[in-house]
């Protein structure tokens, strides 16, 4: 029997769901990305993560390295390559259904960056409209500059779109808040009801939430010239088997 299609705002939904992260004890699940590098390439590798999350690129700056052999629950590490797990923005979503706040998955973009400022998206792929993860298809695109925010503060860098009821602003702001003290945040924009977030419209009576794609990380190793294979939402892992990039 043919597996029905299913697009990529069922599955966000259903991992978001088994998402157990706590920002205010900084315990719990958390959904990751698994990427492939070259094991001789790992050392500047590392060093581009370090500086894009320094740089405040990431929605975190956890991770962990699986050897060959060792993978996720959907992909596993050949030979001759390292397995780099980093927090999905994705888990934001879970943070928020956690916490009672019904959100809506809009979609994955890239977003301009002018003198350390978002200033708007530039391109936009809905998770209602793919059966991919909207940020590795724009990623294998090439058309994003996460070099140039890091060392100039300006270019383009990926990020998604969350709507929320103007009824829910006030527990936003408290979970948000909460977020920020955590070691895992990213939020790069927040919206007035009824109003556009970077240029995007919501819908009446909602307000937009713009997160830093989990992605970005590997876009900046991707433009320095290394080769990188990203796996989205691979998984859950326990954030406390996560170390800082510093510690990698």
């Amino acid at each position: 029997m043919n597996t029905p299609l299913k697009f990529i705002h069922h599955l966000i939904e259903e991992e978001a769901m088994q998402v157990t992260f706590d920002p205010a004890d900084e315990e719990g699940l958390v959904i990751y990305n698994l990427s492939l590098v070259r094991e001789d390439d790992l050392e500047p590798v590392l060093a581009i993560m370090k500086r894009a999350s320094r740089a405040g690129l990431a929605p975190s700056d956890l991770a962990k390295l699986l050897p060959a052999d060792e993978g996720g629950d959907l992909y596993a590490v050949p030979e001759g390559k390292v397995g780099i797990c980093t927090v999905c923005s994705i888990t934001f979503d879970g943070v928020m259904i956690r916490q009672g706040v019904p959100l809506h998955p809009v979609g994955g973009g890239v977003v301009e960056v002018e003198e350390g400022v978002p200033r708007r998206f530039t391109d936009m792929l809905l998770y209602d409209a793919t059966t991919i993860d909207p940020l590795q298809v724009l990623v294998s695109q090439e058309i994003t500059d996460v070099w140039g925010v890091i060392q100039e503060g300006r270019g383009s860098v990926l990020a998604n779109l969350r709507e929320c009821h103007m009824e829910a602003e006030p527990t936003v702001a408290g979970i948000l808040e909460d977020l920020e003290r955590s070691r895992i945040g990213g939020v790069l924009e927040v919206g007035a009801p009824n109003a556009p977030v970077l240029g995007f419209g919501c819908s009446p009576q909602y307000f937009g939430i713009t997160i830093l794609g989990g992605t970005n990380v590997m876009a900046a190793i991707k433009e320095a010239g290394y080769h990188v294979e990203i796996n989205s939402l691979s998984g859950l892992i326990d954030i406390g088997d996560l170390e800082p990039f510093e510690r990698l």
